[in-house]
This record gives structure tokens, sequence and C-alpha cells, in this order.
């Protein structure tokens, strides 16, 4: 039951991790996304098969930290106000998003630590859903901004890089997939992460 709460939760995150990229994309002069109709919070036009669902059973059966992602939402950078400034922002509204719902998370468990009455035991069912959303919101985002194409913090580094220094990093990028696998797999991703990410559950629960 647990292991379906964390997907539940986990998929939740991942689109509204996506939607975000998509309604920064849109305010800044790009309405693929909208055209499209990914500017929605419905699952369905987010899954993906393998990263939304396959992955993170995968992760949770190894015990491994959970990871996942929905569909990219489809971003036209020519179509933007200010290409170069604007993917940035774009690539980091996703994890923005992520971030603020563990904020969000943290502040109802503050309220229901010094608020709720004791005995009550929806609110200690609550608290503990609030939880999973808190870890789950730290590190997804935290995952994401790991500079290894696809992923978000990739997406940054190559607007800062000069022009064919960036053509040559995003060449690896068919294989980033398998080295952020073989990096989650053998935990040294984790290690990287984990003092941040320990960090930053610890202030906000």
């Amino acid at each position: 039951m647990e292991y379906i709460l964390q997907l539940s939760v986990l998929l939740f995150s991942v689109i509204v991790h996506e939607v975000a990229h998509g309604f920064v994309a849109y305010k800044r002069g790009d309405d693929t996304a909208k055209v499209m109709g990914r500017l929605t919070l419905n699952p369905i036009a987010h899954i993906d098969i393998f990263g939304s669902i396959i992955l993170p059973l995968l992760l949770m059966i190894v015990h491994a930290p959970i990871f996942g992602w929905a569909k990219p939402v489809p971003v036209n950078s020519y179509k933007l106000n200010n290409p170069q400034t604007d993917m940035i922002w774009v690539s980091l509204a996703g994890c923005f998003a992520n971030f603020l719902l563990a904020i969000i998370a943290g502040f109802f468990m503050f309220l229901i630590r010094n608020f709720a009455s004791a005995d009550m035991s929806m609110f200690i069912s609550l608290y503990s859903i609030l939880k999973i959303v808190l870890v789950i919101n730290i590190i997804l985002p935290l995952l994401n901004l790991i500079p290894i194409p696809p992923l978000d913090g990739s997406r940054v580094f190559v607007y800062l890089l000069p022009r064919e220094l960036a053509i040559k990093y995003m060449k690896i990028e068919p294989y980033g997939f398998l080295i952020i696998f073989a990096l989650l797999s053998t935990g040294i991703l984790w290690s990287i992460i984990s003092p941040v990410a320990y960090f930053l559950i610890s202030v906000l629960s």
C-alpha cells in the first residue's frame, strides 16, 4: 500500500514538474505546450510508461531512491521572447515547482504537529502522506539538477557553455539515461545528493 502511495505521489510530482516547464514557456512566449494540451494535471496527457511507472517500481523493489519522469513537455525555444535566458528559466521551472510542493507539505506538517489533536488518526495518516510528498519533492528536483542530459541541470548547463562545447556536451544525451541508471543503481548519484537532501528534509519537516 505504501508503495502505491509513493508511486501516486511521484506521478503527481513529475506531472507538476512538466506542467511548470510548459507554463513558464507559455508565459515567455511559447504556446507549444498549451496548443498540444499539455498544460493540464490530467495524468493521461503526461504518463511515460517506463519513466512514470516501470522505473519507479524497479527502484522501489531494489530499495533505491525513487526517481522517474513524465513525457517531456514540448518547448520551442525559437518562440521564446529571449531564447538564451528564457530556456534557463523554463528548465528550472520544474525543479522550483517541486521545491514549492515540498515547502507546502512541510508547512502543513508543521500545522498538524502543533495544532492537531494527538488522538485524531486522520491527521496522523495525513502527516504520513505529507512526509512522502516532502521527501519526493526534495529528491526529485535534486536529481533533476544533476547536469547529465537530458536532466534539467544539463539544459541550464548547456546554455552557459560556449556553443562548440555545448554541441559536444549534448552528444552524450542518447546515453544519458543509461548513465543515470548506472549511477543510481551503484548508489553514486545518491551519495552526491543525499547530504543536501537530508538537510532540506530535516529543515522542512
